[in-house]
Parts: C-alpha cells; structure tokens; sequence
C-alpha cells in the first residue's frame, strides 16, 4: 500500500511521504474506501450529507456532524469532539459514501446523537498532535516495564494519544482478567497525563498492528476485512488439511480467517458425497473409507484386513454398493469396480533423438583418445629435448 507521495530513498530503500500514517492522499491507510463519487455534481437543490467519516491511528475510524458546514475534503485534518478536550484526525470520507458506510454499519445517525467537528485544525493542533504521537513508542516500551515490573500477565500491544494530548489510550491483550489500578496509578505517575486501559482481542492486536502473512500478502485484517468470523477446527477438516497448528494458525495465535473463505464451496460439494465414516460390505470383507478427492469426485477404499492396500472408486460407484448394502447385497470385492477407474499414464513428452539426458555432455572421452593425446605430449618433449642436446 502506497500513495504517489513515497519516493525511494538512497540505496533503494522507501523514503516515505513522512506523514507518520496521516497520509495526505490517504493512499498509505488501513481500510480505505475509495470515492467513485468524487467528481459527481450533487443535483439542483440537493444539500451536500453532514456527516463525515474521519480515521484517527490505525483503523479507528469514527463519524462526526459537520455542524460547522465547513469545507472539507479528503486528507483535511480536523479537531473533533471528544469525551474530554478535543482530538485530532484526518478525513477519510465525504458525500453520500458516508451514508452507505453508516447504513453499513449500523449507525443510526437519526436516533443517536453523533460527536461533531469543531474546526479545522491549525498548526499549533498538527504540532501538538505529531509531538505526542513521536512520544506513543518511548511511551510504550516505559509502560512494558512497568507492567513486568508489576507482574502482571497482560500484553501492552499498542499506545494512542488523543490530540490534544491529555490522555493516552493502552490496547492490551491478556488471557485472564487482569488488576492494573497499580499499573495506572504509576503510568500516570510517571507520564504526567491520564490513562484509559482498553482491553483487545488477539485478533484485533494484529489488526491494528499489520504485517504480512504465509501468503506473502498483508493480512486481510489490517487491509480490508472488518468483521472476524468465529473460525473452528472443522472448517479445516471439511477442506481435508492437516490439523498442524503451526501451519493453520495466524500471525493473532489464532486460525487463519482465510479458513471461511472457501468453506461454503466444500460444503456443497460434499451434500452429495458418502460420509468419511461409510462402510462398504463385500464378500472379500468389510471396507472403510480412507480419502476423499472432492475435486476429482474418487473415494479411497481399504479393507479391514489389508489396511495398506487402497483401491480407487468413483463417488457414482460408491453410492451403488451403498444401495446395493441397504438391500442386504454385498459386491464380490473392490477390485471389480476399481479396475474400471485405471488410468493409463500420458505420455506428456516423448524424446526421439535421445538426448534427454542432462548429463550427457558430462560423458568422459574414450580411452583410446586419452592414450594418443598422451603420446602427442612425450613425442613433444623428447623432440624439444633432442633440439636443446643439439
């Protein structure tokens, strides 16, 4: 994720647009929503929607009125209302999009009474506001000390300072409930400023925080995924993968939520599938099931006996020995439905001249060559010897 602004530096590296996530362009942000109605005209008469949507760090984002009726666009940064004091953000959205994103998640703005913008913000606003948040990772790493010094079981993940720079707000994550009054009383202390602690879910920690998973793409929490789906093990084993927590687990400790992604297709296609538990009676002896293909539509059948033997049916052929067990019939054995399915191996590529050996140059010369070429040196040498006596 870049905007036009991130130049490269020296030696290749990225120089960055040096707006420390208040990117102008808003190109550099988390969750983005893009305005395809930016260079529409509202019709005759129609009055221009007051609410905006404005991004404070990270993916906090949150809707204000514009009572003011100011001017804005997006990337202005502007002083909102807060619990206490004002805080500082930056327009993300504007026009009927905010609507849609309102009706989206379910903001009433009718019944609620939403906070409003006092102004845009001027400078001596954007200074304060960039001194606290230069202070958020010195800030942070004082309070990990504290808390260990504490002993308290907890993860202070993240630290966001309101604009105005009275209160900092700590995201912390911890498995049990956790006693912080100490923890707050010497953070305040030692700050000089006051404290909320907000605790996170593993997954929101990563939300916030970024990164880039197994895929080699940034996580879908922290670029366009807002709701987290509870995710279970059984979504794993209906989409037949190892149930191997290293692989299946997430940057969050958590499983992936790319687990749901491809869900409802498996289970589908397995409506019409035989049950992983089905047995099959044959005269041979009795068969369990021990692989499925969903995407070829074959079952792998074993017997009791010859566990290590499998034997390849068709989903069709499977379902007629189960009708055929329902009415009390067994088949003669496995073997007659499996030789059906036998396929003879394509023949992708077939060498004529016979040079698809890669060592073939690598061949060492004849033994007859090597003996001529050693009589060619010693003639060499007993003529240069003969000339020298000479």
């Amino acid at each position: 994720m870049g905007c036009s602004s991130c130049s490269t530096g020296k030696d290749g590296q990225p120089k960055g647009c040096k707006n420390n996530g208040t990117c102008g362009t808003d190109g550099c942000n988390k969750l983005t929503v893009f305005d395809w109605l930016s260079n529409m005209a509202l019709p005759n008469g129609e009055k221009p929607f007051e609410y905006v949507e404005v991004r404070f760090k990270n993916s906090r984002k949150e809707f204000f009125k514009n009572s003011e009726n100011l001017s804005l666009s997006i990337g202005d940064i502007v002083a909102t209302e807060s619990q206490s004091g004002h805080d500082i953000g930056l327009v993300t959205l504007i026009g009927e999009l905010v609507r849609v994103q309102m009706k989206r998640k379910k903001v009433d703005f009718i019944k609620e009474e939403l906070p409003k913008i006092y102004r845009k913000a001027s400078q001596k606003d954007i200074d304060i506001w960039q001194k606290c948040r230069n202070r958020e990772e010195e800030i942070k790493k004082r309070a990990r000390e504290i808390a260990i010094i504490l002993k308290l079981q907890m993860k202070i993940s993240d630290v966001e300072f309101q604009g105005d720079a009275s209160k900092a707000t700590f995201y912390y994550t911890a498995e049990d409930r956790v006693d912080f009054r100490q923890l707050i009383k010497d953070m305040a202390k030692a700050f000089g400023i006051r404290i909320e602690m907000r605790q996170i879910g593993y997954r929101q920690e990563a939300q916030r925080l970024g990164g880039i998973g197994s895929c080699g793409r940034e996580l879908c929490c922290s670029t366009w995924l807002t709701d987290f789906r509870s995710v279970s093990t059984s979504a794993a084993r209906y989409q037949q993968l190892s149930l191997n927590p290293q692989k299946l687990a997430g940057q969050c400790g958590k499983l992936k939520c790319c687990l749901n992604y491809e869900l409802d297709v498996y289970l589908d296609a397995l409506k019409d599938f035989p049950s992983q538990d089905t047995k099959l009676f044959t005269e041979k002896g009795l068969a369990f099931c021990q692989k499925t293909d969903i995407f070829k539509e074959m079952l792998w059948f074993s017997y009791k006996d010859e566990p290590a033997n499998w034997h390849m049916l068709s989903k069709s052929q499977v379902n007629e020995i189960l009708e055929k067990n329902k009415k009390k019939e067994k088949v003669d054995s496995l073997e007659a439905f499996a030789v059906d399915n036998l396929e003879e191996e394509k023949v992708v590529f077939e060498n004529v001249v016979g040079q698809d050996s890669l060592t073939r140059f690598d061949k060492p010369k004849n033994q007859a060559n090597r003996n001529k070429n050693r009589n060619r040196k010693k003639n060499n040498k007993n003529r240069n010897r003969s000339k020298r006596n000479a």
